[in-house]
């Protein structure tokens, strides 16, 4: 049975499987293009680009936790100059979407990058406000509803592509943001982001990263991530690409039933580059095996 349809359609772009990649676990693709046939996934979604290069947060920062790890990186990237001019011509080469993940310090930041790619030929936008507000203090963009409205509706004011906003789970009430970033004019949701976490290195008797929390990422994150991607489905009339310690193809299918349009893979990366693949593929099994022709007969088939 193989004139199944494994393509969806987000925001008017067509995906030919359902299967991305999470922002800053892929690099921009070319680190990973050795192990992986880009042409296999749905699409690519690059790395965190600010407007000036990021230096990121001092060593270390990364550890490893039980069923997953946490990362404080600190979004380190080149900046958009080079990612323009090298990162772009690169993806362009494979039959694969791409979704540009932006992040800033401020709303003006923010803008300058969107307004760069209106004229590069990128698919999507992607915008983390999971990152701090350093004009509100450093409390990040996405955990107050009032200011997840307004960078929304200041990008979706000049972004000439469709804009998914990528929401925290560091906040009270997911449906809140949910439907925050939809009144701003929303094209897409993605969800989650990673969850503030700690290690302590009990033998240095310090933090096990320098900034001392991180972002815990992970198969141990998933069920809050199911979770939340059900109660956002519910709560917006937007497509959701859903995310958070996808390892295979049933985990995919969770996310997937429970409201999501697309799913992104990210932590399992590391562990195993092939895992969009596998997941790709694994979805298809599913589908043969159930003998389901079109993959959005499943989105959101659990309520």
């Amino acid at each position: 049975m193989s004139d199944i349809n494994m393509s969806v359609n987000i925001a008017g772009v067509e995906l030919k499987n359902p299967v991305t990649v999470a922002s800053g676990t892929f690099g921009s693709g070319m680190e990973y293009g050795e192990y992986v046939d880009l042409n296999r996934l749905g699409a690519v979604t690059t790395k965190g680009v600010a407007n000036i290069p990021w230096p990121g947060n001092p060593t270390p920062r990364i550890a490893e936790t039980y069923g997953g790890m946490i990362n404080a990186v600190g979004l380190q990237n080149p900046g958009i100059d080079v990612f323009c001019k090298r990162d772009i011509p690169f993806l362009k080469q494979y039959d694969t979407k791409i979704i540009v993940n932006v992040c800033g310090r401020s709303k003006e930041d923010y803008v300058e990058v969107v307004e760069r790619l209106a004229d590069e030929p990128v698919d999507m936008l992607e915008i983390n406000i999971s990152c701090p507000n350093v004009k509100e203090g450093g409390i990040a963009f996405g955990q107050k509803a009032e200011a997840a409205y307004e960078i929304t509706k200041a990008v979706k004011a000049v972004a000439k592509q469709p804009v998914i906003m990528k929401l925290s789970p560091n906040v009270t009430d997911i449906t809140e943001m949910a439907r925050a970033v939809e009144a701003g004019g929303a094209d897409v949701v993605s969800l989650i982001n990673t969850l503030t976490g700690m290690k302590i290195d009990i033998n240095r008797r310090t933090f096990a990263v320098a900034n001392k929390t991180g972002g815990l990422s992970g198969p141990a994150i998933r069920p809050v991530a199911v979770r939340m991607v059900y109660q956002v489905s519910n709560a917006v009339k937007i497509p959701i690409i859903g995310m958070g310690g996808i390892t295979c193809a049933d985990d995919a299918l969770e996310f997937i039933m429970a409201g999501a349009t697309a799913v992104s893979v990210g932590t399992a990366n590391f562990h195993n580059p092939k895992t969009t693949e596998e997941v790709a593929a694994g979805i298809e099994a599913y589908m043969n095996k159930y003998k389901v022709e079109d993959i959005n007969e499943l989105i959101g088939i659990v309520r």
